[in-house]
């Protein structure tokens, strides 16, 4: 379990980033004030004139005339407010979703930007819940939310100026609800908020658990840890149904209180009329027109009391989708000044220690890497090399020293991702004004022109997800076809072709020569057949470099990197 975690936002907070999400929709919420307010009043037609009908009817002087059109005017009202009401709803809908793009966009702008080391301590699935789950539990809170928040709050304020204004005794009688009603949302606020939040960092323990089995199956496999793997979903599965029925147990209490409230409410309107008709100070058919007032405020104050449910849920959301768009910069970002010349590479004092380890990952590292200078690096598993390449590329930064290096640097590891879309799509990724002149002189570049041969429509061809499976070969073809596009002065390549089959070794290290071509290169060697093609090797070992210098030169020094190399050939009989 992870001891970092990814913040949450305050109240204070969550508000102040809504407001401004909101700033291109203030008008468009100003109208839909406005015109909910007025449909609102419009609703209030119909039990007034049913009321002055009653009161007609009891002194009998009700006639055909009266009648018909007191019922025009009722269906009249009713009709139009019923249009202004759902016009409301469109246009609050309209707003809460042009908010929510805004706050989507922020969220995974401002995720695509956060340190990897940060984001590895606090636990992917914590940041995944909170791009999906809980964007998707904002964005199915709309339905429920908007119509609670327009039509229902502008009808409970309209309905009860106007049982107001009936008679101000009618409003006495209808606020001895008003303490059961805040008592009961007080109760609610202090007891629901902890048990949301325990539910979604729930859900965010299963989806990092659920992505770590899914990401290491092939470890899982291996291992026979599949059992193990299935009872850590489990439990952290009926963790989340733990939490879920406490939130339903909460939410059936808050239920009932609400019913209670109704009842006395409606037993205080009924005694409040018997009361001023006995005294003559009221007559029937106002008697009758402020139960129905309260009738018609019975539902909205429903529908408002039970959409806290949804907005508490809703406002834990927001708060964890806030907490990351308003996370500080880290504290050393590299400023201008700070860049080397173009083309090198510098580290001075470079130590880094991952969260868990009980040991440095990298101990005091120095090196000056020239531009336009090859260097690769190697060495036994857990020596360094890719904690090396990702300060150097800035997905890492160090505890200790500094590291200087070009804005644009391009990385590529053994973990190539080919996104939904077509090929031309994954290629211009990172040069979108890319040509189609500009990728076939990349694609040659690096030997790529036989997948396109071997797509049925060329560059137009949809791959990835629902489209064409492409090999891990031809992944990292156009990984690097992809490199070569977007033109860095640094490229990384943390293994970039290990994965490859010996059929594609070859084929792929050339087309890792053509993107290097030119440019400042560090390269992560799984093979050391690329490493003697490079004009710099560094050995590493425990988080140090040991040894520095060529092929030849490490060769006859005779010490670790003549070792590898001795065992290499004699495993790989001189084949890459």
């Amino acid at each position: 379990m992870s001891v970092f975690a990814l913040p949450v936002a305050g109240a204070h907070q969550t508000w102040a980033e809504l407001r401004c999400s909101s700033r291109g929709t203030r008008l468009l919420l100003a109208t839909a004030l406005v015109l909910g307010l007025f449909s609102a009043a419009l609703g209030l037609v119909f039990p007034t004139a049913l009321g002055y009908l009653v009161d007609l009817v009891d002194e009998g002087s009700a006639d055909t005339g009266a009648v018909v059109s007191t019922t025009a005017i009722m269906v009249a009202a009713t009709g139009a407010g019923a249009i202004g009401s759902a016009l409301t709803i469109v246009l609050a809908t309209r707003a809460y979703q042009t908010i929510l793009a805004d706050l989507r966009e922020r969220l995974l702008a401002r995720s695509m930007g956060l340190p990897q080391g940060l984001v590895e301590r606090a636990g992917t699935g914590d940041l995944i819940a909170r791009a999906s789950d809980d964007v998707a539990q904002v964005a199915d809170a709309a339905p429920q939310v908007i119509p609670a928040l327009t039509a229902s709050g502008f009808s409970i304020l309209v309905t009860l100026a106007g049982l107001t204004a009936l008679d101000w005794r009618y409003g006495i009688a209808m606020t001895v609800t008003i303490p059961l009603y805040l008592l009961t949302v007080r109760w609610y606020l202090s007891t629901a908020p902890h048990i949301y939040r325990a539910q979604r960092a729930a859900m965010g323990t299963r989806a990092q658990h659920i992505l770590e089995s899914l990401r290491g199956r092939d470890a899982v496999l291996g291992f026979g840890l599949t059992e193990r793997r299935h009872n850590t979903v489990m439990k952290s599965s009926w963790t989340v149904v733990q939490h879920s029925l406490r939130t339903r147990t909460v939410q059936n209490m808050f239920f009932g209180r609400l019913n209670l409230a109704e009842y006395i409410g409606m037993g205080a309107i009924l005694a409040t009329g018997y009361l001023l008709i006995s005294s003559g100070h009221s007559t029937v058919g106002i008697a009758t027109t402020a139960m129905l007032f309260f009738l018609r405020l019975f539902g909205p104050i429903n529908e408002l009391l039970f959409v806290i449910d949804v907005l508490q849920s809703t406002i834990t959301s927001l708060g964890r989708i806030v907490g990351v768009i308003t996370m500080p910069e880290p504290d050393h970002v590299p400023s201008p000044q700070e860049r080397s010349q173009p083309g090198t590479v510098q580290l001075r004092g470079v130590s880094y220690t991952y969260e868990s380890a009980d040991r440095l990952a990298l101990d005091q590292i120095n090196l000056t890497i020239e531009a336009g200078q090859k260097v690769a690096v190697v060495g036994a598993s857990g020596a360094g090399k890719t904690t090396l390449a990702a300060l150097i590329a800035g997905t890492h930064q160090p505890d200790r020293g500094t590291v200087t290096r070009q804005a644009r640097t391009a990385v590529i590891t053994q973990e190539v991702h080919v996104f939904a879309g077509t090929l031309r799509d994954n290629l211009t990724l990172a040069a979108p004004d890319a040509t189609d002149e500009d990728i076939h002189t990349a694609v040659v570049a690096t030997g790529a022109e036989g997948l396109l041969n071997l797509l049925p429509d060329g560059l137009d061809t949809v791959v990835g997800t629902g489209g064409q499976e492409l090999t891990p070969a031809q992944a990292q073809h156009v990984a690097l076809a992809r490199l070569m596009l977007a033109d860095p002065e640094l490229v990384i390549l943390d293994e970039a072709t290990a994965e490859a089959h010996s059929a594609d070794a070859g084929i792929l290290d050339c087309a890792a020569d053509a993107a290097l071509a030119g440019r400042t290169g560090l390269v992560i060697a799984h093979r050391l057949s690329q490493a003697a093609a490079c004009d710099r090797i560094l050995v590493m070992a425990d988080g140090r470099i040991v040894e520095d210098g060529n092929h030849d030169t490490l060769m006859a020094a005779g010490e670790t990197y003549a070792t590898l190399w001795n065992a290499w050939r004699g495993v790989h009989g001189g084949k890459n």
